[in-house]
């Protein structure tokens, strides 16, 4: 119903009709047609009113181009007195004609001095003009919404399709390392993996996933490290959700500050840690990710493109409407602090 609603409001035609019928409904409550009996006054009234829909359109062709494009009002308004001079000059003069002597178009001799003719067509100029130029910003803003709207999605797509490889690229590396260590482990390990990637292509052509899909995703991803290095590294992975089914998140939206933390702060052989805590209370993701930066560590192959990314995506999808806080002033602890509302499931 919206839609249908939407297209009518887009539709040129549809606006011009809704003009007309709205500035011919105040020209006929101002002239008293409903004391109208005589088909000739009727006619002189409809001719009237395309005199003053002809003056309307004049004004709007030719005259508000030099408001809108040369922007020079002060010729415009100029223009447009003289305008409404001359049109009520003619109506005056044609009101003068025998023609409308026996005509009941007017009930009050007053409805045919200058002075009215005046008022007539500046009031239906208004009238007219007044939505017209309410469609042409609607029309204007529209099509500079759906604009940012599709360059939006080509950005969102272009960078989905940088983070997918940048994650694929991590969990081989992971893969590789437990398979140089703990080789006899490594047929589960591929088959986890496995799963992993079948979410990441299934979830890559949707704009929203479950927030419980995408929690699945995160512990398996969490279960993956820990049987990589869960024997030297202090992993803690705690999650309090109010109701799981009830919120939509973007997918791979989270993972890319998780993998950042196993990524830089398991690097080295001494003791580590990784902490993830993720709650939800009232829509409100509060997503906390805390790990040890060592001091000697092993050189890290960082293209810095799944933080940066998600940020972007951040920034596309919520705009202002969320907080992320990043702590790295720190020599031993790297902190991701990140707070934003999630939507309802269904809406």
């Amino acid at each position: 119903m919206n839609k249908k609603f939407d297209n009518i409001l887009d539709n040129k035609w549809w606006q011009e009709i809704a003009v007309v019928v709205f500035s011919f409904t105040i020209y006929t409550l101002k002239n008293d047609w409903m004391l109208f009996s005589s088909f000739t006054s009727i006619s002189m009234g409809v001719f009237f009113y395309l005199v003053l829909y002809m003056h309307a359109q004049f004004n709007r062709f030719f005259l508000l181009p030099i408001l809108f494009k040369t922007q020079r009002p002060v010729t415009y308004i100029i223009l447009t007195l003289f305008g409404v001079f001359v049109f009520s000059v003619v109506l005056y003069e044609i009101t003068m004609l025998d023609i409308f002597s026996n005509c009941h178009l007017y009930q009050n001799s007053h409805q045919r001095s200058y002075a009215y003719q005046l008022a007539s067509v500046l009031g239906t100029l208004v009238c007219i003009l007044s939505p017209i130029i309410v469609f042409k910003f609607y029309r204007i803003h529209r099509k500079k919404t759906d604009e940012t709207l599709l360059f939006n999605e080509m950005q969102l797509n272009s960078l989905k399709g940088q983070l997918n490889p940048h994650f694929l690229f991590n969990t081989f590396n992971t893969l590789y390392g437990i398979s140089l260590e703990f080789p006899e482990r490594t047929p589960d390990l591929i088959m986890k993996v496995s799963q992993l990637m079948r979410y990441q292509l299934e979830s890559n052509s949707k704009k929203c996933v479950s927030l419980e899909d995408e929690l699945e995703f995160i512990n398996s991803y969490v279960q993956l490290e820990k049987e990589r290095v869960g024997y030297r590294c202090e992993i803690t992975y705690d999650c309090k959700i109010d109701n799981e089914n009830a919120y939509k998140v973007s997918p791979m939206l989270l993972i890319a500050f998780i993998e950042n933390a196993f990524k830089h702060g398991t690097c080295a052989i001494e003791k580590c840690y990784v902490r993830i805590i993720i709650t939800v209370e009232n829509g409100l993701l509060h997503l906390h990710v805390v790990n040890s930066i060592p001091t000697k560590k092993t050189d890290v192959v960082s293209t810095k493109i799944g933080l940066k990314n998600t940020i972007e995506r951040l920034n596309l999808i919520y705009g202002k409407n969320y907080k992320l806080e990043i702590q790295d002033g720190n020599k031993n602890t790297y902190i991701v602090d990140l707070k934003l509302q999630l939507k309802k499931f269904v809406e």
